[in-house]
């Protein structure tokens, strides 16, 4: 039964994480994009909690910080950014006095210039809904399970190739879930427009041409799940123009984009093994919503489903695979999170050989891969890359998947499971 997230708070996969580490530490950030439910998360352990984006909440917290964080607590700061200094004044709380459990913030990363927080303010990362998070499906795979070891695959998923799409489209933003249509499109519209014409400039990004900052997404929209360099991005944005820009000048805008959360780049995996040398270090790009993307490219339910292209790899699949790639990895990088895994890309120079996704947990090492195929079934050629990468990590890689948009999980007889996205849960 899909959730309905305008009545009463629905339960989300980082509240795992959020009950793990706040009872352990004196200051925590919940950090991602705009509408993500930051609030609304953070707001469900909190005793105190000043709403910043309210003038006159912050000129009080403002005038004495250390008033408002004697408070009842856990204290929440939402927006903290909004309040200068604020996040020093937190980080010097926490050296003063280490109480477990006094703070929790909400808003993107720390403001140039201020003090990182390292070893004081730990983040947790907070991106849109997974499937079993909005209700579409009851996850029978648990990632979790996989890197412990546990070689149990089953399930049955109701989904389709037609229901990815709607999903997609639809976003994983919790207000938009009861949306469609014309109303759904305009909210993302709206999104869109929000993030140039005020969080952009919000941030100190002086944003002089809208229309040019629009097609810079655009392009990057169209990258999306590709490592697409950064010449080629470029030259789709600045179509006709003779004098390209030079990198200096738009790193000032991507990097405003990153730390707003709404460019969501997955790292390549980097090792130092020996064999398996000539990684390439190029990260793949997302966004932090694939409906963003599609929204961003102007593509349609129709037109995915009838093999609509992508700009830079048209002879390498469809945009709706690299969208359902983007979902994939989206998802796979919220479930990474209570086991405390990374998520990354690995592809050797030349792209001899790629897995889309290696899932490594910080305190064993252990690894699991995933390979997205957009397709209900699985050729032995689909788990080529996989089988190799197997062969050279032997048992550091505990399992490897290929996630489908197919009807049922099983275990293939050379050990790969095969799992519909919308079974993989945490």
């Amino acid at each position: 039964m899909r959730h309905d997230f305008r009545h009463g708070y629905v339960e989300r996969v980082v509240d795992d994480q959020i009950e793990t580490l706040l009872p352990h530490l004196p200051a925590l950030l919940l950090d991602g994009p705009k509408a993500v439910g930051k609030t609304r998360t953070a707001e469900q352990r909190a005793a105190t909690t000043w709403y910043l984006h309210r003038p006159a909440v912050a000129q009080v917290v403002a005038a004495d910080p250390e008033l408002a964080m004697r408070a009842p607590a856990p204290v929440l700061f939402d927006e903290y950014q909004r309040v200068e200094h604020l996040w020093d004044e937190v980080k010097h709380l926490v050296d003063r006095d280490p109480t477990p459990g006094r703070v929790l913030l909400t808003g993107s990363e720390p403001p140039h210039g201020a003090h990182s927080g390292a070893g004081r303010i730990p983040s947790v990362r907070m991106r849109p809904l997974t499937l079993p998070e909005r209700g579409v499906c009851a996850a029978t795979v648990s990632l979790r399970g996989l890197l412990d070891g546990d070689t149990r695959i089953g399930g049955s998923s109701p989904l389709r190739l037609q229901d990815y799409v709607d999903l997609i489209l639809q976003s994983g933003l919790p207000g938009l879930q009861h949306l469609s249509g014309v109303p759904l499109a305009t909210q993302l519209d709206g999104y869109i427009e929000r993030i140039i014409d005020r969080d952009l400039p919000e941030a100190g990004l002086k944003v002089r041409r809208p229309a040019t900052l629009k097609a810079w997404m655009a392009a990057y929209a169209a990258a999306v799940a590709t490592p697409t360099a950064w010449e080629k991005i470029r030259d789709a944005a600045t179509p006709g123009q003779g004098n390209k820009p030079a990198k200096t000048t738009t790193l000032p805008f991507i990097d405003t984009l990153t730390q707003l959360r709404i460019l969501d780049e997955l790292p390549a995996w980097s090792t130092g093994r020996s064999h398996l040398n000539r990684l390439t270090q190029a990260p793949k790009h997302h966004l932090a919503d694939p409906a963003l993307a599609a929204r961003l490219v102007g593509v349609t339910r129709a037109s995915l489903l009838q093999g609509a292209g992508s700009t830079f790899t048209p002879n390498d699949g469809t945009y709706l695979g690299q969208l359902f790639e983007s979902l994939a990895t989206m998802s796979v990088r919220v479930f990474a999170g209570p086991p405390g895994a990374e998520v990354s890309h690995l592809r050797l120079e030349g792209g001899r050989h790629e897995v889309d996704l290696i899932v490594e947990r910080g305190d064993d090492r252990a690894i699991v891969a995933f390979e997205v195929k957009l397709a209900a079934g699985v050729a032995d050629k689909d788990v080529d890359h996989l089988r190799w990468l197997r062969e050279k990590l032997g048992d550091r890689l505990v399992d490897a998947v290929v996630l489908t948009t197919g009807e049922h999980a099983y275990r293939r007889p050379d050990g790969i499971a095969v799992v519909p996205l919308a079974l993989l849960g945490p």
